[in-house]
């Protein structure tokens, strides 16, 4: 229970800006925290999830750093896609982004459920 809290904390401790929104660093920093906890996990039945996870956090972190300052948050490089008109198409920072939020979501629901007693990983799942 102890890493849950950890992994909380690093989420929770991000600041958002006003009108700007998340921060991509800090939520790019906190999304590789969670890296280990999947090998830790079940590295044989989490792979998938991992290779998945890891590619996506790749994606948007390509497009941050082609220009740090211009997409400092995670609503700038959305709206910068939006308005180019890649937005939608494969690979695109945005995807990444939708499939990551996908990812942390189905996370979030498992780890409740083990949380929360469940001891069969697949029942789990």
């Amino acid at each position: 229970q102890s890493f849950l809290f950890f992994l909380d904390t690093r989420f929770s401790d991000i600041e958002l800006r006003e009108e700007e929104g998340i921060p991509t660093e800090e939520f790019l920093e906190s999304c590789y925290a969670i890296v280990p906890v999947l090998d830790k996990l079940g590295p044989t039945v989490f792979a998938p999830v991992k290779m998945d996870f890891v590619g996506n956090i790749k994606k948007i972190n390509q497009k941050f750093i082609t220009n740090k300052e211009e997409f400092d948050t995670l609503q700038k490089i959305v709206l910068h896609e939006v308005n180019a008109g890649v937005a939608q198409v494969r690979n695109s920072a945005t995807e990444a982004l939708l499939w990551l939020k996908r990812g942390l979501k189905f996370l979030k629901g498992f780890l409740t459920e083990v949380k929360n007693g469940e001891k069969n990983i697949q029942t789990a799942l």
